[in-house]
This record gives C-alpha cells, structure tokens and sequence, in this order.
C-alpha cells in the first residue's frame, strides 16, 4: 500500500507546476492533499479527476483558503467530513476515507505564525483532535493520518532548531503535546520507523534560500495506529520537482486494503 501526502498550497497552482502528471506516475493507493484553496465548482477539469481515482473534497467555507482532499484508486465504504466541531468543520481540515480495515485521514492542523488568534486556535484545535485521536484507536481498524501537523517534532526536524524556540510550529508545548501522542498513547510517526539521513525536511519558507539551502522544517507526517507502524517499507520525500512550499511525502506499507 503506498499513500502520499502533500500541502499544495492551492491545489490549482500545484496542477499548473505538474503535481498531477508526477502523481499519475507513482501508483499510489490513496492520495491525501491539505490547503487545497479552492471550492468544488473551481475544480471541474479533467487534470482534477485522474483516471483510476474516486476524488473527495472538504473545502472552507472561506473562498481560497483551507481545505483537504483525497484522491483513493479503491472506493472506501464512506468519507467522513469534520471532526464534528463548526469552527474547524468550516475551514475543511479533516477528511477521512473509512475501508474494512483501515481509514485514512488529510488532516491540516493550523498555523499559528500569523499571530495570538491563530495559535489559540490551533491550540484549540489540537485540544479537540487528541481525545477524537484516542477513541479512533479504540475502534478495528488502523487508521493513518495523513498531512500538515505544523509542528516539527524534534531538534533533527528543523534546521534552525536554535532559533525557533519561540515561534508557532516549534514551542515546547506543541512538541511535549507530539510527544505524548507518540509516547503515551503509541500513534506512530511513521518516516522515523526507518532510518533517516540528516536533514529530511518537508516543509521551506519562501523567504531567502531556504529551499536552495536546505533549511527546513518537517511538518508534514504520516501517523499512524501501531499496528500499520509496523508494516513500514519504505518512506521517501520528493524534491525532484517543486508543486509547492511543501514536498509530497510517499510512505510504503505491507499492508492490504480491504
């Protein structure tokens, strides 16, 4: 089973810089998208609806902003739209496809950067997805959530560690709330299940050279219940071509979809 995920940053400005011609090469099962910035009526031409996918949005409310999709080569049994909470609900930031065994979920947390309403919002909302996090584990399947998490997690997932003490995406308490996910209550962070050479990032600012220069962050996950953690082949993270501030992250899995 092979999923990719990736922030577009617009899902039209990623189609323009030949995100769907890569995609149609690499035969992945499910394909999660995040910050898609477009609504349903925006996307009627044939490059958004590639043969061999059921696609499914989750657009904001707010025109050009937000939003998730999936594009999944099997048809999942149903898709669950929001996590059930309005001010998250509106700016389309869970979307999950639910198989026999198995659901995968575009998830794209907030950014905080913008200032005190936004971190306070994302604060909110990683306060509402943790206790959702531990009644999924709960239910007979495995479940992997796909996208931006906006955090990065450790020192060796940021370049500038130093320097971001204080800023959204890297402050102690986003980080311990990372780790008790992963330490507490056993979600996986599936790219660390091998290893990893230095400065595997996702994520660069448009700002100076960061991209050139490789200074990075890794925000963008695939988590997972422990028992498809186990099932890790093979991880890879994109940067042959660039569809956008964020690079595609491709995980491989010997798992079965049924």
């Amino acid at each position: 089973m092979r999923i990719i995920t990736l922030n577009c940053n617009g899902i039209r400005s990623a189609a323009r810089k030949g995100f769907y011609t890569w995609m149609q090469q690499q035969n992945a099962d499910v394909v999660c998208l995040q910050e898609t910035k477009a609504q349903q009526h925006q996307l009627e031409d044939e490059i958004f609806n590639p043969s061999g996918y059921t696609r499914f949005l989750h657009d904001a409310e707010k025109p050009g902003y937000s939003g998730t999709a999936l594009y999944c080569r099997q048809a999942p049994k149903r898709v669950v739209y929001g996590i059930g909470d309005a001010d998250i609900d509106r700016e389309g930031r869970y979307l999950e496809a639910v198989y026999e065994n198995l659901s995968v979920v575009s998830l794209y947390m907030p950014s905080g950067s913008s200032g005190d309403v936004r971190q306070a919002f994302k604060i909110r909302m990683m306060d509402i997805i943790l206790p959702h996090l531990l009644k999924l584990k709960k239910r007979r399947r495995q479940y992997v959530l796909c996208g931006d998490w906006n955090i990065a997690h450790k020192e060796c997932d940021i370049r500038n560690w130093r320097g971001n003490k204080k800023n959204s995406g890297f402050l102690p308490e986003e980080r311990e709330w990372l780790t008790e996910l992963f330490d507490k209550h056993r979600y996986v962070d599936t790219f660390r299940c091998l290893e990893q050479e230095e400065h595997e990032y996702t994520w660069w600012s448009n700002r100076g050279q960061a991209w050139a220069n490789n200074t990075g962050w890794r925000i963008d996950y695939q988590i997972s219940t422990p028992g498809l953690g186990k099932c890790v082949k093979s991880t890879s993270v994109y940067r042959e071509e660039r569809f956008s501030d964020h690079a595609p992250l491709t995980i491989d899995y010997d798992f079965e979809i049924a």
